[in-house]
């Protein structure tokens, strides 16, 4: 398969006369060979990762004997590392290029799963190399997103994003179960098949052409066309992305970390796994079809819908039973495709910095929401069970997400009405 970009990329630009199709008639060009790559490989990543990273508390604790407290804190550091360190990726990516910056990513992580071979009968080897594959995590991410956009136009990225994100959402959902059979009996072979994989991977991302932020000629790799401003006079009206980037993910973390909590005693283990594998499927097959409607709405309208799905979703989750649980996580579902991709085409949209340190900074938001989310969660969810109702839980979730937009855009209409009058001024 030729790697040779095609399409979008700075001095690739395509004549429109020469088409061959009428004018005004829409487009879809399709992927390029290098794009292509980036998505299967963003499965395969993805794959190898939660083959291993789902089960790393049971290792920890089962098989090397840590406490639960050194656990639980240990794998709080990772995740920080993970999700605050990608503002890193921006620096380095403008220093060493969105190809390298990939190849260092991949080069960490392979080595992080190499170690933990040795690992298993070492809880300082084993902590140590769940660091490497988190420092990894977090300089990978930003680099394969914005070398995915680069050089594509506005009206390509829901696409190219969607396409992403439905890869990594597979990879997720698919790699627990592949790695179950492995992971307590032999872990030092699922730990060998993971390294191997991202070896392999790895070795793909050498090929890759070299993009316009590979080649900087003055100390800076951004691509002109990579990462733009609104143009002056066309002002975007709604909040920061970042701020609702912390909040989206603040609120749906409540999901993803509780409802184990309050699914599996009221249903079954059982069914928790079908609402989880059905969630991953919807989200897979659903964000890219939902990908260019996400990106013709208005930001405020995004905000409204998104956090209106997560609302009604708490609110279903609340209800209990089966039929609410599962009704509940199809409307997070829909909450989450609609806030997390048009935040990040928002961020895109609005900053004239490099893409790779846009999805850093957004990942930074993510860190922040997460963590916000563990700690207001825990507490809330203990005071509702200690009240004798966990569905009170729910609500006050729900409630705080039909809140979270209001706040957002309550003094939207002021600075619109502001930024009008010195236009006409």
């Amino acid at each position: 398969m030729s790697l040779r970009r095609t399409d979008g990329a700075p001095g690739a630009g395509a004549d429109p006369g020469r088409t061959g199709r009428a004018p005004g008639r829409r487009e879809r060009p399709p992927l390029t060979g290098p794009q292509r790559f980036l998505l299967g490989g963003s499965f395969l990543i993805t794959l190898g990762s939660f083959a291993v990273l789902p089960y790393m508390s049971v290792l920890l604790h089962q098989r090397l004997g840590l406490g639960l407290g050194t656990v639980g804190f240990v794998l709080a550091v990772a995740s920080l590392i993970q999700f605050a360190g990608g503002v890193v990726a921006g620096p380095v990516t403008g220093r060493i290029g969105l190809r390298r910056a990939m190849l260092l990513a991949l080069g960490l992580r392979t080595a992080g799963f190499a170690a933990f071979v040795p690992g298993l009968t070492s809880p300082v080897l084993a902590v140590g190399a769940l660091l490497l594959v988190s420092a990894g995590a977090a300089l990978y991410l930003p680099a394969n997103k914005a070398y995915l956009v680069e050089g594509a136009s506005e009206a390509r990225r829901p696409r190219l994003l969607s396409a992403s994100g439905s890869a990594f959402n597979a990879g997720m959902a698919l790699g627990p179960p592949a790695a179950a059979p492995l992971v307590m009996g032999s872990p030092g072979v699922l730990f060998s098949c993971v390294t191997v994989l991202f070896a392999l991977v790895g070795a793909g991302h050498a090929l890759l052409p070299a993009g316009a932020a590979d080649r900087p000629s003055d100390g800076s790799s951004v691509a002109p066309a990579a990462g733009r401003a609104p143009e002056a006079g066309a002002p975007r009206p709604g909040p920061s992305p970042f701020v609702v980037t912390v909040l989206s993910v603040y609120a749906f973390m409540f999901f993803q970390h509780y409802l184990a909590l309050y699914a599996v005693p009221r249903t079954s283990a059982a069914f928790y796994g079908a609402v989880l594998t059905g969630y991953a499927a919807l989200l897979v097959v659903a964000q890219p079809l939902l990908a260019e409607r996400v990106a013709a709405l208005s930001y405020p309208a995004a905000l409204r819908w998104g956090f209106g799905a997560m609302a009604a979703g708490m609110a279903a989750i609340g209800a209990g039973g089966h039929v609410g649980i599962a009704v509940g996580g199809a409307l997070l579902c829909l909450g989450e495709i609609v806030l997390f991709l048009k935040n990040d085409l928002e961020a895109l949209a609005r900053s004239s910095a490099a893409p790779a340190r846009v999805f850093g900074r957004q990942r930074l938001a993510a860190g922040i929401g997460a963590f916000a989310s563990g700690v207001v969660g825990g507490q809330l969810y203990g005071a509702a069970e200690s009240a004798g109702s966990a569905r009170a839980f729910w609500a006050a979730v729900c409630l705080q997400c039909l809140l979270l937009p209001v706040f957002l855009l309550h003094r939207r209409p002021a600075r619109d009405r502001e930024g009008s009058r010195a236009g006409a001024g």
